[in-house]
This record gives structure tokens, sequence and C-alpha cells, in this order.
């Protein structure tokens, strides 16, 4: 597979709370330079969805299969932070549709595994349908405000405008998604060729965790042909670097 490859598409996947709108600086410079480039909303994340709560993990799976197979030739599937779920599970089910999977300061993740299983039901949140008591109520999680939110993923070089649009535009993530454990059957999506974009944390970083068996890297070095770019900057590149996550991202259409 070359850069000059007309059958090759990119199908761009964001983390949480996000929708395509966060890949759209990414896709420009994807189709400027001739790419066939597509960035989904997930299930859950669309806000004329009025069920939107009620969308699980396996529904952003198969929506994410389902953009796949629309494309014809090569796809290089691109997964953001907590992408990592569905993605996974679509490389489970489906490897054979995946040219390359690249993880945005993301990874795999292992069987029986959930994002926040334990995440309480009926959690007040700032965007919901209001209980009887005069509070809002959702099953699903807000975006935190900033000062919570740097403490786990960095906001390193987001602009005022990019956390502002971040604020104005971000859903709460279902707490489908979040309880739902991702169930693995398909050692064949280790075969997938995998690229890390590193950015929050350091390439020799992921891959130390990654051999000394750290719970959130053990799927990385079982993983046959990887390959790791540093693009030092916060969690989310697609902002703080988005001509050169585009860059990383078209070279991987070389390897």
């Amino acid at each position: 597979m070359t850069s000059h490859a007309p059958h090759s598409a990119f199908v761009l996947v964001p983390g949480h709370w996000l929708g395509a709108w966060a890949w759209d600086e990414v896709v420009a410079h994807l189709q400027e330079a001739g790419h066939r480039a597509t960035a989904l909303t997930l299930p859950g994340l669309d806000p004329a969805d009025p069920d939107r709560e009620l969308r699980n993990l396996t529904d952003q799976a198969r929506a994410i299969e389902a953009a796949i197979r629309e494309h014809r030739g090569d796809i290089v599937l691109v997964a953001h932070s907590g992408a990592n779920g569905p993605v996974t599970a679509v490389l489970d089910s489906a490897p054979d549709i995946v040219a390359r999977v690249v993880w945005v300061d993301s990874g795999p993740v292992g069987d029986a595994t959930a994002f926040a299983p334990d995440f309480p039901e009926d959690t007040a949140g700032t965007a919901s349908t209001a209980g009887g008591d005069g509070a809002e109520h959702t099953d699903a999680l807000p975006l935190p405000d900033f000062a919570a939110l740097g403490k786990q993923a960095s906001l390193a070089e987001l602009s005022e405008a990019s956390l502002e649009e971040f604020r104005a535009r971000a859903l709460p993530e279902p707490a489908g998604v979040l309880r739902e454990r991702v169930a693995l059957r398909n050692n064949a999506r280790y075969n997938v060729p995998t690229t890390f974009v590193c950015c929050s944390l350091a390439s020799a970083d992921v891959a130390a965790l990654g051999a000394a068996g750290h719970p959130m890297f053990a799927e990385v070095p079982r993983f046959t042909d990887v390959t790791y770019v540093d693009l030092p900057t916060g969690h989310w590149p697609m902002w703080s670097r988005p001509r050169e996550l585009a860059s990383i991202l078209m070279a991987t259409l070389d390897r």
C-alpha cells in the first residue's frame, strides 16, 4: 500500500463525548492531499437521536463495521482514546476488513474489559431527562469540568477556542458504552498491521508498559506488526496538531 493508492480510505473514530466534527481539521488535510477520509459519529453521540442514552458498545462496534464495509479498497481505521473498545471489537469480529489500525493516544483493550463497569445508574448530569425532584439525571457520563478532566488526560496545547467548542458540542457518553464488557474470541486481530501514535505518553513508555504487562497496555505486545510514532502533545492531537497528525496518517499508507 502506498500513499498514492487510490483504493485506500481512512475511517476515523472519535473518543468519548465526541462526534465526527472532532476530526474536521484532520479530514480536511487528508482530503486536500487527495485521500478519502470519513469521520464517524458513533451511536449515542448523535444529538439528533432522542434515544442516544440507550446505545451501547455493541451498537458502536456494529456502526463502525458497517461504515467500513461501505468503502471499497484498503481501510485504515483510526481510533482515538475511548474509541478503543468498539474498535477492538471490530478487529475481533472482522479483522480481514481492516488494512491497518491506528491508535491515536489510545490502544487495544483485552477480553472482558469495560471502560467503567461500575458506572452508577441515574447519575446526575448536565444533559438529560429531568427527574421528578427537579434535578437533571442521566444514565450517561457528561464531559467533566476541565480541571478534573486535565488530571486524567492531558489538555496540553489546546487553544481556548478548541476548549470552548469541546464544551459546547460534547455529549454525555452513554452508560451502555461505559459498562459493557468487550467479548473477544479471534486472535487474528493481532495480525492487523498496527500503528500507535503516542502523544501524552511517549512510545518508549508505551512499549515498556506493554512488555511489563501493565493492565492498560497488556495487549500492545501481542500485535505482530507494530509501528510507533511519537507526536508530543496533549490527548486531543486532532485539535492541537491536526496537520502533523494527518501527515502521520498519510505516512501509514507507505508501510
